[in-house]
């Protein structure tokens, strides 16, 4: 099987590096590369053009491209079978592209994808945040736990599509967050069989500061509202644990003013599930110091999904503030 893996970029030339570095490095070699650059000056060109005799690369550069339009210019490029898209801040093992080959030509799914994980090498802070985005105590584990073929979304860190499959949904859709679960929602609605391969994992950097990582966050919570007025089933009570939550906090603060013993037990739950996260953490990465982090994150995560939830819901669904689209496909 042949396949093309297309990575938007925008000013990122060091992560852009790491990741083609370590598609050099790739057993299975049967695979082109199609980097997709917004960036306003050459300083992507300048790593790419290294890597012209290592891989079969090919470079696009398009000034003040959307996430969206991005992807859908790769493809449009692309000769694979099956298109995977991968985000400029990950790692790729030497094994990814053997394991997805393995698995393909035994199940052959229309979409795939593949669950990410944290290098031993990433610093504290990107532990706690990859913990907080995979962890049952945070999330749910509901990203790349699924591992039978079935209503499984994969995400664009990590998905694979066969052509035909992204052809007949038209490709991304526009949106500048969460334009991934979109596409996963419309290839699911469409029919088309959707797997995770476990085996297939990528280290995902993702932010480097808890700061950046938080402003994230909010966008998440925003996009998800955007995401239920498309696909009412985007909308399930896990992702509304954050808004649970937040009401839960603003409720045992003002307890203070009306019960102390309310109070003290609303305290005494945050302290028991920051234990609850920083001895889990603490022990998946063997690193207290990720421990302590996860639990500021995971408190983080929780306030600023939530709230980012209650700011579309009124923007969006009580004021009618419609949301605004990109052009859907670029064709040159």
């Amino acid at each position: 099987m042949y396949y093309s893996v297309v990575l938007p970029t925008y000013g990122r030339p060091g992560d852009v590096k790491e990741f083609l570095d370590s598609l050099t490095g790739q057993e299975y070699k049967d695979f082109e590369i199609i980097v997709v650059d917004a960036t306003p000056d050459d300083s992507v060109k300048q790593v790419t053009d290294r890597y012209l005799d290592k891989l079969n690369l090919k470079f696009i550069y398009k000034k003040g491209l959307g996430i969206s339009e991005s992807r859908n210019l790769g493809v449009g490029k692309s000769k694979g079978d099956y298109v995977v898209f991968i985000d400029s801040d990950c790692i790729i093992p030497p094994l990814y592209f053997t394991e997805i080959e393995k698995y393909i030509s035994l199940n052959k799914p229309d979409v795939f994808g593949g669950p990410d994980a944290a290098s031993e090498d990433f610093s504290a802070t990107q532990k706690a945040i990859n913990y907080v985005m995979t962890s049952f105590l945070t999330t749910g584990g509901i990203r790349g736990k699924a591992k039978r073929i079935g209503r499984f979304h994969p995400r664009s860190f990590n998905m694979g599509v066969a052509r035909k499959a992204f052809d007949t949904v038209g490709g991304y859709s526009g949106m500048k967050v969460a334009e991934d679960i979109d596409l996963s929602m419309r290839f699911y609605k469409a029919g088309f069989k959707t797997a995770l391969i476990p085996g297939a994992y990528v280290y995902h950097k993702r932010k480097t500061s808890l700061y950046k990582f938080l402003v994230q966050m909010f966008m998440y919570g925003k996009a998800r509202t955007d995401l239920f007025l498309r696909h009412r089933e985007a909308l399930k009570i896990t992702y509304l644990v954050p808004l649970f939550f937040l009401i839960y906090l603003l409720a045992g603060i003002t307890a203070v003013f009306f019960s102390k013993m309310l109070f003290t037990l609303f305290l005494a739950t945050l302290l028991l599930y920051a234990l609850a996260v920083f001895t889990d953490a603490s022990f998946r990465n063997r690193n207290p110091v990720a421990g302590i982090l996860s639990v500021f994150a995971a408190y983080g995560f929780l306030v600023c999904y939530g709230a980012g939830l209650i700011y579309n819901i009124f923007r969006r669904i009580v004021f009618g503030k419609k949301e605004i689209e990109r052009a859907k496909i670029l064709k040159e």
